[in-house]
C-alpha cells in the first residue's frame, strides 16, 4: 500500500520510518504520523525534518 501514497504538498513518495511510526517526505521536508495503521497526511499534523 506504501507505494500508492504521495506527499500532498510535493507528489513524490513517502519514505516508511518503523522506529517513528511515520512517513517521510524528503521534498517537502515533513515527516507524517501513523495512529493506528492509519497514516495522517495533514500538514498540521506532521513533523518538521531538520
Amino acid at each position: 500500500m506504501l507505494e500508492a501514497l504521495v506527499c500532498p504538498f510535493t507528489q513524490t513518495a513517502l519514505c516508511y520510518d518503523a522506529a517513528r511510526q511515520e512517513l517521510v517526505s524528503k521534498a517537502a521536508g515533513l515527516a507524517y504520523p501513523i495512529r493506528g495503521g492509519i497514516p495522517i497526511l495533514i500538514a498540521d499534523e506532521a513533523r518538521r525534518l531538520k
